[in-house]
């Protein structure tokens, strides 16, 4: 009987330990009260669909305090918020930054923060750009006082290979701690060189005392075509991992400045028109939290949209070893990817051969056809498990082929998945919550990101919307129960 009795107790200690977590939302509605007003929608580019306005968040690696990054409604100048990451709300004194256009990335330090961003360069500066257009920055403050402003684009910044400058701030802000360096990595348009009025992207890192250096087989000064979205994550040592989006018919894992070359790795193949890619990393005010590491570990997550591919043939542009498609479907899934390390893929990568099959490596996480999924994003909770967000449509009208779609907007979904690359359960679903801003894992392993209470909708262009401009924020964590 006691035997019976210890085999009993032994196959229900197994059965506990092999059960799931689920996940637990928890909402602080309108809880940080901005000084300055915010306008929450921007324009998508071509389709002028709205998007969220990111607003960067990040916690400080003690716990202990947290930054919102916005941008004022007048449209020049970023104010950064301290916020208590316990009951979101304000703390201290907002640091605004004078004439920068956006806010592009943001890390939380013990005493500080730095941001991503971009601003003008008088004209009177040799080899400033013209117009005004502005320049990616990035700004360090320590105890509400600026320590360095480095410029990772514009005049002296790789000179000999073309000059940048960013009328766009999407990109990223990372840093390691272990490497001591600071990674951007920002879309741009030259203004000199063989790339003059091209679009493409660039991988800068700076050292914590400011310096900008200049790393072989990491710096990047002109990466992925047209770039539509990055994806990026610090490592322990440069290069940092990096993943871009082009617009000649792939999503590559960049890591080491390979660009869209076929010695890196294919994630996948999508249909590119106009200089798009369907939105997958996000689009205007897109790339942030596509890309994330696991705790402890050097294995990495990341998730976009995609219509799927079909009918591979050859690029002739590109050459040979490169392909183009078409879409497999009209609306967009979300998919993921696994990383055993910042520059393999777990699984096989994508096709490069003519009349393969363009998406079969392809890892779903919706699998349902018809509905629109756009807004993807990830992080991670431990070493496990990892949250995927995203937005959909139930009957979308997609009248641009390689954009986004417009109709009635259904809801936020939020999807637990661990390293094998399987979900956990079903999704949650919030009509009233959604992803505007990084989504950050707190000390406690939570997951947390900022966003507008407002009604969202996708149905209409963003200027008619007439969304009112707001001076709070809300947050919202997930948890795992």
């Amino acid at each position: 009987m006691a035997a019976r009795i210890l085999s009993l107790i032994a196959s229900t200690a197994a059965l506990v330990a092999a059960v799931e977590p689920s996940l637990k939302l928890k909402t602080f509605v309108d809880s940080l009260e901005l000084g300055s007003s915010f306008n929450p929608v921007m324009e998508a580019y071509w389709t002028g669909l709205p998007h969220h306005r990111r607003t960067p968040f990040a916690v400080s690696p003690d716990g202990k305090t947290g930054y919102l990054a916005y941008l004022d409604s007048s449209g020049t100048g970023v104010h950064v918020q301290q916020v208590d990451p316990s009951t979101m709300a304000a703390t201290g004194t907002a640091v605004t930054i004078e004439n920068v256009k956006e806010a592009g990335g943001l890390v939380a330090h013990n005493d500080g923060f730095a941001l991503l961003g971009n601003e003008p360069i008088a004209t009177t500066v040799a080899n400033a750009p013209p117009s005004g257009t502005p320049v990616p920055a990035i700004y360090r403050y320590s105890n509400g006082e600026q320590q360095w402003k480095t410029f990772v684009a514009g005049p002296g910044v790789h000179e000999e290979d073309g000059l940048s400058m960013a009328p766009d701030m999407n990109g990223d802000l990372v840093w390691s701690e272990e490497a001591e360096l600071y990674g951007a990595y920002f879309v741009v348009t030259d203004y000199s060189g063989d790339a003059t009025g091209h679009f493409g992207d660039s991988i800068q890192y700076v050292n914590s005392n400011g310096t900008l250096e200049v790393i072989d087989g990491a710096s990047s000064s002109w990466g992925c075509s047209h770039n539509t979205g990055i994806a990026f994550e610090a490592a322990d040592e440069a290069p940092f991992a990096s993943i871009c989006a082009e617009d000649q018919g792939a999503i590559w894992l960049n890591t080491g400045a390979t660009g869209m070359m076929n010695n890196g790795v294919k994630v996948s193949n999508e249909n590119t028109t106009n200089g798009a890619g369907g939105e997958s990393l996000g689009g205007m005010s897109g790339s942030y939290s596509g890309l994330a590491r696991f705790v402890n570990s050097s294995s990495y997550i990341f998730t976009w949209v995609s219509r799927g591919a079909v009918d591979l043939t050859e690029n002739t542009w590109m050459g040979e070893g490169y392909t183009a498609s078409q879409n497999r479907t009209n609306g967009r899934r979300v998919a993921m990817a696994m990383f055993t390390d910042k520059s393999t893929k777990a699984t096989a990568q994508a096709s490069s051969t003519v009349g393969a099959s363009g998406d079969d490596q392809v890892n779903w996480i919706t699998t349902e056809i018809g509905a629109d999924r756009s807004n993807a994003h990830v992080a991670v909770f431990d070493d496990q498990y990892a949250l995927i967000s995203y937005e959909e449509i139930a009957e979308p009208s997609c009248d641009f082929i390689a954009m986004g779609c417009s109709g009635t907007f259904t809801g936020s979904y939020f999807q637990l998945v661990n390293t094998a690359g399987q979900k956990i359960g079903e999704p949650v679903k919030s009509e009233n919550t959604y992803v505007a801003g990084d989504m950050v894992t707190r000390d406690d392993g939570s997951i947390c990101w900022p966003y507008v209470n407002m009604e969202w909708r996708l149905d209409v262009p963003a200027l008619s919307l007439n969304v009112a401009e707001t001076q709070k924020m809300s947050f919202a964590c997930m948890s795992l129960a």
